[in-house]
C-alpha cells in the first residue's frame, strides 16, 4: 500500500492527486519491492545506477518519479514514447528489470463510476466542463486516487524483462549561437549560411508535447521583444 506521504508528495508535484498518479506510485512500490531495492537515493542519482523506464508521458510519469528518485533531470528516467502506463525498474550490472503495467479495462468497473468517466470526458477530453464540474471531477478523482493507493498487486501484469545497456548520460561542450549569443549543448547546434546556430534559432527542434514525442516542432517563442 501506497504511504500517505508519498501520496501528498506526489500532490505536491503533479498539482492535484488524479487516479494515474497514484497508480504510477503503486506500480513503482510493486516494482521496487520485486528488486529489493528503495528509492533512488544521491549515490543512485549521481551515478545513475537506477533506471525507471516510463512508457507514457502522462500523470502515471509524475507517481514513478516521486516514488522512484529517477527523475528526468537526474537521468535516471527514461521516456520511451511507447503510450502505455507502464514502469520498468532496473539496476546497472545485472540489467535484470521488473516491468509493471496498468490495464485501465481491469481497473474502470472496480475504482471508476460511470459519473466520474462522464465528468472527465467532459471537462477533460472535451474542454466543456464548468467551474462546478471541474471541482466536482476534482473531489471524485482524489476518492479514486486514494483508493487505489492500495490496489492489490494482482491487478497489475508484473513481469521479469532483461534490459539491453543504457548509456550513462554523456557530457557535451557547449557552444555560443552566432544569433542570439547564448550558450547551447554541441550537439544542438547546425550550421546555416556558415554560421553556427543553436535550434532555438534554427526554429525548430524535438519536442515532448501531450501528444508525445514531435519531431520538427516549431520552437513556439518569440525573442526580443516581437510579439
Amino acid at each position: 500500500m501506497v504511504d500517505s506521504s508519498l501520496v501528498e508528495r506526489a500532490r505536491e508535484l503533479h498539482g492535484h492527486i488524479c487516479p494515474f498518479v497514484v497508480l504510477g506510485l503503486r506500480a513503482s512500490e510493486i516494482a521496487m519491492k520485486r528488486l529489493g531495492i528503495e528509492k533512488a537515493g544521491e549515490a543512485e542519482t549521481v551515478g545513475e545506477e537506477i533506471l525507471a523506464i516510463v512508457e507514457c508521458n502522462n500523470c502515471f510519469a509524475d507517481g514513478v518519479q516521486v516514488a522512484t528518485g529517477c527523475t528526468l533531470g537526474n537521468n535516471s528516467l527514461i521516456y520511451l514514447d511507447l503510450g502505455k502506463n507502464a514502469v520498468t525498474l532496473v539496476k546497472r550490472g545485472n540489467w535484470r528489470g521488473i516491468r509493471v503495467y496498468v490495464d485501465f479495462d481491469r481497473l474502470r468497473s472496480l475504482y471508476f463510476s460511470e459519473d466520474a468517466l462522464k465528468l472527465f470526458e467532459k471537462v477533460v477530453v472535451k474542454r466543456e466542463g464548468t467551474r462546478e464540474d471541474q471541482e466536482r471531477l476534482g473531489k471524485l478523482w482524489t476518492e479514486i486516487g486514494l483508493s487505489l493507493a492500495s490496489a492489490p498487486e494482482d491487478l497489475f501484469k508484473v513481469e521479469e524483462v532483461r534490459v539491453a545497456e543504457i548509456e550513462r548520460a554523456p557530457i557535451f561542450e557547449s557552444v555560443r549561437c552566432e544569433g542570439c549569443g547564448e550558450l547551447a549543448m554541441a550537439t544542438r547546434v547546425r550550421e546555416v549560411d556558415g554560421k553556427r546556430l543553436c535550434l532555438g534559432c534554427v526554429g525548430e527542434c524535438e519536442a515532448v508535447v501531450g501528444r508525445g514525442i514531435v519531431s520538427s516542432f516549431k520552437v513556439p517563442l518569440s525573442r526580443g521583444g516581437r510579439p
